[in-house]
C-alpha cells in the first residue's frame, strides 16, 4: 500500500531496524525517526516493528497512543545475495498495516489483496504478463530467497527410477511456524506422511541455510532408518534443487512457492501466505481463504505488488526487474569464478580487490609467491592457475599440465578516476580463460567472443546507449582530468598519437616493426607530412609511475604538441586520425568514430573498423561498431560496485565514474608528496575493501 511515496516521516524503536542499509528508500519515506518523542507524533506518518515480535510492543504502545498506523516489516521473497543472519543487508521489504503474511491466525495485506474478488491488479493483463516473466526468470536464474547458495548442479543420490519426495525442514522456533498454523503431527508426522504417501519413492529432507551455516537449529527430532530417506545437510541452489523433485513436502517454507514455480506438487502441513487458494494440497485449512487464484496472480500479489524494492546498486527505489537483474548476474559470476584458485604475480595491495571479483561460493582463493608455495597449500591436479597479466609466468609454466585451466587477469576499459600505478581500486577486470586480450599471438576470450558470437538486435541497442552514456560524460579508462583548453588550427588535419609505456607487454606481444612511441610520431609525420600531430604521453609517464618522459625530446622533432594534462576524451573528439601501436585509446577513439590507424594488433583491429598496417590472419568477421563495444564493455569485463562489493553493470559503474568526475576536478599532475599521499590513501583503502 506504500507503492507511492508518502510525504510524512516513519519512526521505530527498533536499534536493528534503523541501521538496515536504504531504510528510507525501502520505506519510501524522507526521514526514519528513531526512538521518536511525543513532539515528533505530529509528522509521523507510520511506525515500524519487525514483524511480531515481543520488542514491537513499544512502537505498538506509541502507534496506539498517537493514533498512527503501525506497520510490520518483514524480509521479501527476494531479499539478497547472502543470508540475513550473516549480515547481508535486505534488497527488499514488506510493510503490512494489517497483519503479517506468516501469521495464518489473522488477516494480512497480501491474504486481503488475494481475497479480494474484484481486485483490479490481479486481473490486470499487463501485470499478469509481467508475472509471467518474472517467474520464468527466477526459475532460469535459479533464484530464492538468498541467494549466495553453490552455483554447481544439485548430485542427488540414485534413484532406480523412483521418483522424489522433498520433505524440508525449517528452523526450529521460526515465528512462520509459531503463526502458520503447523499441524499437530509436527516434523515427525510431516515425514511419516510423506513415507506412507509415497511408498515407492525416495525421500529426501532438506536442512535449512541458517542450520548448516550453524546459526540456529533444526526441527526434526530422529530420522528413520530407512533406505529410502536421505539427509540434505550441505549447502545447494533450492531451486536446482526442486527441479529434480516430482512432490514436495512442508510446513510453510517459501521453497513450497518455490516448487509451485516449477510446477510440482506441494503438500502443506502448515498454513504459509501460498496455501488455501487452490494450487496446494493443504492439510492446515484456512476458511478465511475463499478465492481461487492462479500461479500468476498469487505471484504478482506476492512479490510484485506486497513489498518494496531498492534498486541494489544506488539504494534509491527500485522494481521487482532491478533486483532479478541484480541477482542474476551475481549468479552468472559466481559460476565463472568456481575451483580451487592458485593466484600469482598479484602485488599484496591488490589482493583484496582481486578477492571481490573472484567471489563465488564455489571457490577457494589461494595468493602464492611461487610454484613451490602453490604446492605447500595443496595444488593439485583439480586446481586452477590464476596470474595478473603476463607475470610470473615461470611459476605458472612451472605447475600447469595439458588439462591445467590458466586465468589471466588484467584491468578493464572502464577502470577508475585515478591510476591503476596509483593503487586506485579497478571499477573493472577482465579474467581471461583462454588468453588475454593485449596479446594477438594466441586467442583469448574476448577474441573468441568477436569471432563467433551471435549478437542481439537488443544487445546492440543496448551497446549503442553505453556509448552514448560514455561519450556525453566524456569517459575513458582512468578519467584522470576533464580538463579541455585545446585549441587546435582549424585549417590542418589534426592527428592525436596516444603514447604508450614502452615496457608494456601489449607492445611486445602486439607489434610489429614500429615498438617506441618515437617511431609511431615518425611514422604519423611520414604518413601526413603537412598534419598537426599532438602527442599525449601516457599518464603513467606523465605522474612518473612509470618511465618514459626522457624521450619527449626526440618526439618534438615531428610532434607539433606535447599534452599533458587534457582530457584524453577532450583530444580524442578534436583529433580527425588517432594513430596508434596497442593503446586502448585506439578503441575509445573508434566509440567516437575517428579514423584509427593501427601500427600492433590491438584487440579491436581486424574487424574491418580499423586501418591496419598489419592485419590479423585469425580475425575473420567484419563487425559492427556496437557489436564490437558490446563484446568490449559488456560481456567481456566483469565490474564491481564498491559500496555494495557486489558484481554489478557497466551502466552503472559510468555513472559512479561520471559522478566522482564531478567531485575530483583536479589536474593529471600532481605535486610530489601530495601525488604519494594519494598512493598511500589508495593503500588503505585497498586494505579496508576486504572488511
Amino acid at each position: 500500500m506504500f507503492k507511492n511515496a508518502p510525504t510524512e516521516f516513519a519512526a521505530t524503536f527498533s536499534s536493528g531496524i534503523i541501521t538496515i542499509p536504504h531504510l528510507k528508500s525501502l520505506l519510501r519515506v524522507p526521514e526514519v525517526i528513531f526512538s521518536p518523542t511525543d513532539r515528533d507524533a505530529k509528522k509521523i506518518s507510520f511506525v515500524v516493528g519487525w514483524g511480531q515480535k515481543p520488542n514491537t510492543a513499544v512502537a505498538k504502545e506509541y502507534a496506539a497512543k498517537h493514533n498512527i498506523p503501525f506497520m510490520a516489516l518483514e524480509d521479501g521473497f527476494l531479499r539478497s545475495v547472502g543470508l540475513g543472519v550473516e549480515g547481508s543487508p535486505p534488497l527488499s521489504i514488506i510493510t503490512d498495516d494489517v497483519g503479517v503474511y506468516y501469521d495464518a491466525t489473522a488477516p494480512s495485506v497480501l491474504e486481503n489483496l488475494l481475497n479480494d474478488e474484484n481486485a483490479a491488479s490481479l486481473r490486470n493483463t499487463a501485470m499478469l504478463e509481467r508475472a509471467e516473466t518474472c517467474m520464468k526468470r527466477i526459475c532460469a536464474g535459479r533464484l530464492s530467497k538468498y541467494n549466495s547458495s553453490p552455483t554447481t548442479d544439485v548430485t542427488l543420490p540414485e534413484t532406480g527410477g523412483q521418483k522424489r519426495v522433498l520433505v524440508i525442514d525449517q528452523t526450529a522456533g521460526d515465528m512462520s511456524l509459531v503463526k502458520g498454523m503447523m499441524h499437530e503431527s509436527g516434523f515427525d508426522g510431516m515425514l511419516e506422511a510423506a513415507m506412507t504417501e509415497h511408498p515407492d519413492a525416495q525421500i529426501l529432507i532438506k536442512v535449512h541455510p541458517d542450520v548448516i551455516a550453524g546459526k540456529k537449529k533444526a526441527n526434526f527430532t530422529s530420522i528413520p532408518d530407512d533406505d529410502r530417506v536421505h539427509l540434505l545437510g550441505t549447502p545447494m541452489n533450492p531451486m536446482a534443487l526442486l527441479e529434480q523433485m516430482d512432490s514436495v513436502y512442508t510446513m510453510t517454507s517459501q521453497m513450497g512457492f518455490e516448487a509451485l514455480l516449477q510446477n510440482k506438487t506441494v503438500t502443506c502441513f502448515g498454513a504459509p501466505f501460498y496455501s488455501g487458494w487452490g494450487l496446494t494440497d493443504d492439510r492446515s485449512p484456512i476458511s478465511r481463504r475463499k478465492a481461487k487464484r492462479s500461479l500468476a496472480q498469487l505471484f504478482a500479489a506476492a512479490y510484485i505488488l506486497y513489498p518494496q524494492y531498492i534498486h541494489p546498486d544506488t539504494g534509491a527505489p527500485g522494481e521487482i526487474e532491478d533486483v532479478i537483474d541484480h541477482l542474476e548476474l551475481q549468479r552468472r559470476e559466481f559460476a565463472k569464478n568456481r575451483g580451487k584458485l592458485f593466484c600469482f604475480g598479484f602485488s599484496k595491495w591488490k589482493h583484496n580487490h582481486i578477492r571481490a571479483f573472484l567471489q563465488s561460493p564455489d571457490n577457494e582463493i589461494i595468493f602464492c609467491k611461487s610454484a613451490r608455495a602453490a604446492v605447500r597449500h595443496g595444488f593439485d591436479e583439480n586446481a586452477t592457475l590464476v596470474g595478473w597479466g603476463a607475470r610470473k609466468k615461470e611459476d605458472i609454466d612451472a605447475l600447469k599440465t595439458d588439462t591445467t585451466p590458466v586465468w589471466r587477469i588484467e584491468d578493464g576499459f572502464l577502470r577508475s578516476t585515478s591510476l591503476g600505478s596509483d593503487l586506485t581500486a579497478p571499477a573493472s577486470l577482465v579474467i581471461d580463460k583462454r588468453g588475454i586480450y593485449f596479446d594477438p599471438r594466441t586467442e583469448s576470450d574476448l577474441e573468441h567472443i568477436l569471432n563467433t558470437f551471435e549478437f542481439t538486435e537488443e544487445q546492440r541497442t543496448r551497446a549503442e546507449a553505453l556509448r552514448q552514456s560514455i561519450l556525453s560524460k566524456g569517459l575513458s579508462k582512468y578519467n584522470i582530468s576533464s580538463r579541455d583548453t585545446l585549441r587546435f588550427p582549424s585549417d590542418k588535419t589534426i592527428i592525436l598519437v596516444p603514447g604508450q609505456v614502452e615496457s608494456d607487454a601489449s607492445i611486445d606481444a602486439g607489434c610489429i616493426d614500429i615498438k617506441t612511441n618515437e617511431q609511431l610520431v615518425a611514422a604519423a609525420r611520414k604518413d601526413n607530412p603537412d598534419a598537426y600531430i599532438a602527442f599525449k604521453p601516457h599518464p603513467d609517464v606523465v605522474v612518473r609511475n612509470r618511465e618514459g618522459e626522457a624521450v619527449y625530446g626526440s618526439i618534438t622533432q615531428n610532434a607539433n604538441l606535447i599534452i599533458e594534462n587534457e582530457s584524453i576524451s577532450a583530444c580524442i573528439q578534436k583529433a580527425d586520425k588517432i594513430y596508434t601501436m596497442t593503446s586502448l585509446v585506439g578503441f575509445e577513439a573508434l566509440m567516437r568514430k575517428k579514423h584509427v590507424v593501427t601500427f600492433g594488433q590491438p584487440f579491436y583491429s581486424g574487424w574491418g573498423l580499423t586501418d591496419d598496417k598489419h592485419p590479423h590472419q585469425r580475425r575473420r568477421r567484419t563487425l559492427q561498431l556496437s557489436e564490437l563495444i558490446y563484446a568490449t564493455l559488456i560481456e567481456y569485463p566483469s565490474y564491481i560496485n564498491w559500496n555494495t562489493k557486489r558484481f554489478t553493470s557497466p551502466e552503472c559503474i559510468v555513472n559512479s565514474l561520471a559522478e566522482e568526475m564531478k567531485q575530483k576536478e583536479q589536474p593529471a599532475v600532481q605535486p610530489g608528496l601530495l601525488h604519494q599521499l594519494k598512493r598511500f590513501i589508495n593503500l588503505i583503502k585497498g586494505i579496508i575493501h576486504a572488511k
